[in-house]
């Protein structure tokens, strides 16, 4: 298999078999990312796609479980192309029972019901969804591409087209500043979208971002550990969604998981128990190289 570029894919996709199908990021502007940022966004040719995925099956036989297209919003390729290589990895491993992609809202609202249906028909069952606040103001200041609503509008395609949304949010991503409406507006998208699954994620800046360039200078101020856990409270309090949350990032300072509504309060037990310790306990800050 040939591969291209940086190669990231989401901590519950750790066991999938990985197929780069696009380079890079189209939007690529998001100023806490610092993934792709010397990467031009291409789509790979659907032959060499074809091929790796042939390659694949020679080497570790048709009973893969899991599939993965790399890169950071592979959503973004041409929707004939996508259920093309999805169609293909059906009929070569069978025992598939997921095959996800990276998608921003903005791309899965260009594409449309149509052709996320026709991507649905094809094998395709879950878009990662980096939705990462509910603030249109924290959302425009991140340079997302991509508003509340259009990020519901999205949600709302992948329910009617019948794929799993994977909703990511970043706690802290409005600094002191707007945590509380970080947390209430979040809160709003998520209920409306209702995601099967809703993934939080810490902020932390990384090299060369312009992010981190405004926490440096005291531009952004960032939360402490206690000031992201009471905004992770805030925002499950407010969350009505039938969904599952995962907390499986390292960036975070506590695991907190389980389904909503049935787990909310063992949840934000969770989290009162950790309020009670002292903040040095938590990680330090630092710097993300990754």
């Amino acid at each position: 298999m040939r591969y291209q570029g940086p190669i990231y894919r989401p901590p519950s996709e750790a066991d999938s078999l990985l197929i780069q199908a696009t380079v890079g990021c189209p939007h690529n502007r998001c100023t806490f990312c610092m993934v792709y940022k010397n990467t031009k966004f291409k789509v790979r040719p659907t032959q060499e796609i074809l091929e790796d995925l042939a390659e694949a099956r020679r080497r570790f036989g048709n009973r893969i479980p899991t599939l993965f297209f790399p890169a950071g919003n592979t959503i973004a390729m041409p929707a004939a192309a996508l259920a093309e290589i999805c169609r293909f990895s059906r009929e070569l491993f069978p025992h598939l029972t997921r095959l996800t992609v990276y998608g921003s809202s903005q791309y899965i609202c260009r594409k449309g019901l149509k052709n996320m249906r026709l991507l649905a028909a094809a094998g395709l069952t879950r878009i990662h969804v980096g939705v990462e606040s509910g603030d249109d103001e924290i959302l425009r200041r991140v340079q997302k591409g991509a508003t509340a609503e259009e990020h519901i509008r999205a949600g709302g395609i992948l329910k009617e087209a019948g794929i799993d949304m994977s909703a990511y949010l970043v706690l802290g991503l409005g600094g002191r500043e707007r945590t509380g409406s970080h947390a209430r507006e979040s809160a709003r998208v998520i209920n409306e979208i209702q995601p099967e699954f809703l993934r939080l994620r810490t902020f932390v800046p990384k090299i060369n971002t312009p992010l981190l360039e405004e926490v440096l200078a005291g531009r952004f101020v960032m939360l402490s550990p206690h000031e992201v856990l009471r905004e992770t409270r805030a925002l499950l309090e407010a969350i009505e969604a039938r969904t599952c949350v995962v907390s499986d990032h390292y960036t975070n300072y506590v695991n907190v998981a389980g389904r909503l509504p049935e787990d909310k309060e063992a949840m934000l037990r969770t989290i009162d128990q950790a309020l009670e310790r002292d903040e040095a306990g938590f990680r330090p800050f630092f710097i993300g190289t990754q």
